[in-house]
């Protein structure tokens, strides 16, 4: 008779505990993450109106969690570390805040922003790595091109670049990342100062 109770206070309360272990895990807050402009030289140069391209982004960086590395064939993400956007908008935005700084005197907006007048440049980003390589370095490999919007043949320059982060913390690649975005938005800046200013048009009779 007494097996007969002490079972079901054992069930239930194997089952009482199991509830609140899962109730734990579902009230468990991810950390956000994002990136910060990171100032450079300002670019001479003639005045521009520059819309940034929302960048492509490879696919196995498009994900919930933050990609730390891809070493030894596996990828490793950052437990309950999160972008606070999509990375391909949280990288537009900041490279369009680095450019502002890097050309002063010229209009630099991003493509899915308020500003709806014609761009005289376009800037654009093929991002294919941006996370720790197997050393542990920060890196950034993207292709990069500045043109006018009606460029017929689009040239783009090739970009590595790393460095190592401060310290071992999804904080330190962060910040890491956003330094060397400070470094893509350099050669953007330059490839935009370097551009010969759009004729004006013709002024019609």
């Amino acid at each position: 008779m007494r097996g007969r109770v002490v079972r079901p206070l054992i069930m239930r309360s194997a089952v009482l505990m199991a509830a609140a272990i899962l109730a734990g895990c579902g009230s468990a807050e991810p950390t956000y993450y994002t990136l910060k402009s990171w100032p450079g030289v300002a670019q001479g140069g003639f005045p521009l109106t520059i819309q940034v391209r929302t960048p492509t982004v490879s696919s196995f960086l498009d994900r919930d969690y933050i990609v730390r590395n891809d070493k030894d064939y596996r990828l490793k993400l950052a437990e309950d570390s999160v972008w606070g956007e999509p990375i391909a908008s949280l990288i537009g935005s900041t490279l369009t805040a680095d450019l502002r700084q890097r050309l002063p005197g010229s209009t630099v907006f991003t493509e899915n922003g308020a500003i709806s007048t014609g761009p005289q440049a376009v800037v654009e980003l093929d991002v294919s790595q941006f996370s720790e390589d197997g050393a542990g370095l920060a890196t950034i490999d993207a292709a990069l091109s500045v043109q006018h919007p009606d460029s017929a043949a689009a040239t783009s320059q090739l970009l590595h670049l790393s460095m190592a982060p401060s310290g071992p913390t999804t904080a330190d690649l962060a910040a890491a990342l956003s330094q060397l975005l400070g470094q893509v938005a350099d050669a953007a800046a330059r490839q935009a100062s370097a551009l010969a200013p759009l004729p004006a048009d013709p002024v019609r009779g």
